[in-house]
């Protein structure tokens, strides 16, 4: 009788066990659970912060407002334009380059501008297009210029210079320029002797001081009055007067 009250009593220690580890068992659930609900509630903090920061609108960079399409207290959906911001300073000069000039404009090079309002600017080569436009056939060129007052609007229309690799050229008048019986465009000139010659040129820019021609030695004597009034070989002579600039 002893011996079975012994074995009643060590069975009832072990079902004692084992309800204890149930016990701890469904503790360590609830304490599971309880993480899970801190971890739930802090992302729903998370979520309703991020919802709470949604309702100061910030642009992403400094400007100036130039319309703003949205009233305070508007509903707006993600996507859905609210306001027009500027960034003027710096501000980019956009111009487009034929083909055949492309090549001799480099990102970095020193550029000028010129407004309509007579106001000149200066900047850098910051982009220039390696794909020309299918209908023009012409390349796009960015310049970035310094903008601190604000005093170039956007879509203001301007003449753009880029320094490029220079070349030898002349400035003349205009009317210095003239054909030789094939058509080719040239000036007169006055060779060793005072013989009057032919010297062709290439026009490469018409400014309003006068025109820039390459093709001509360093030093030329150039006939600019009466040029059309003598041919090659003929005797001239001349009054000489000092080059402009």
């Amino acid at each position: 009788a002893g011996v079975t009250s012994a074995e009643a009593a060590l069975e009832g220690a072990r079902a004692g066990i084992v309800g204890a580890d149930a016990s701890v068992q469904s503790a360590v659930a609830a304490i599971e659970s309880v993480k899970a609900g801190i971890v739930s509630a802090t992302a729903a903090v998370a979520g309703a912060q991020q919802n709470i920061a949604k309702l100061q609108i910030t642009a992403p960079f400094g400007g100036l407002l130039n319309q703003d399409t949205a009233e305070l207290g508007s509903l707006l959906q993600p996507g859905v334009l609210c306001a027009e911001i500027l960034q003027l300073d710096p501000i980019r000069l956009v111009g487009f380059v034929a083909e055949g000039d492309v090549d001799k404009i480099k990102p970095g090079a020193l550029a000028g501008a010129r407004l309509t309002s007579g106001q000149e600017v200066r900047g850098t080569v910051s982009f220039v297009s390696r794909s020309a436009d299918e209908t023009t056939r012409t390349f796009r060129v960015e310049i970035t210029v310094a903008n601190p007052d604000l005093t170039i609007g956007d879509g203001q229309t301007a003449e753009i210079l880029v320094a490029a690799d220079g070349r030898a050229a002349h400035l003349l008048p205009q009317s210095a320029l003239t054909l030789d019986d094939n058509g080719t465009l040239g000036v007169r000139t006055v060779d060793p002797g005072n013989v009057a010659g032919f010297a062709p040129v290439t026009l490469i820019r018409d400014t309003v001081d006068g025109v820039w021609v390459g093709g001509l030695p360093d030093q030329a004597d150039i006939i600019v009055v009466g040029q059309e009034y003598v041919i090659d070989g003929v005797r001239v002579d001349p009054t000489w007067q000092e080059a402009k600039g």
